[in-house]
């Protein structure tokens, strides 16, 4: 039961978090909590404020390709195909940060090739005949 709700709480999104946290305030309140339930709520609304800002904030095509991992070109070509709204000027587009597309993040490198034993052949002989053949 216990691994369920840590699953559950690496999965939830920043997004999902005030939701989360109104919930939490909810239990607090039928066992008495009134005070934490309130700081609680307060820090859900405070945390879909910043969320709604950070989304409306708009992003010129040098800044949307840095944070997108895509091409300032390919952006621009995006928003004048129609395929992603314009939040500027037609001659200066911008793009808000909720409609950035994102990069999916490089794959990690495959494993390394295994390396030589650290140990010398006369060492593996030692130990060949301390521990006998097996």
């Amino acid at each position: 039961m216990k691994r369920k709700r840590q699953e559950k709480r690496e999965s939830a999104s920043v997004e999902g978090l005030p939701a989360d946290w109104r919930a939490r305030a909810k239990a607090l309140r039928r066992y008495g909590g009134e005070t934490p339930a309130v700081a609680i709520e307060r820090c859900a609304d405070d945390l879909e404020a910043t969320i709604r800002e950070r989304d409306e904030t708009t992003l010129s095509l040098v800044e949307a390709a840095r944070e997108s991992g895509y091409s300032r070109e390919h952006l621009g070509r995006l928003v004048r195909d129609g395929k992603i709204p314009n939040a500027g000027r037609p001659n200066a587009p911008r793009i808000a940060r909720r409609h950035l597309p994102r990069k999916a993040p490089a794959q990690a490198p495959l494993a390394e090739a295994p390396r030589p034993r650290d140990r010398s052949n006369v060492q593996i002989v030692q130990s060949i005949i301390e521990r006998g053949i097996e």
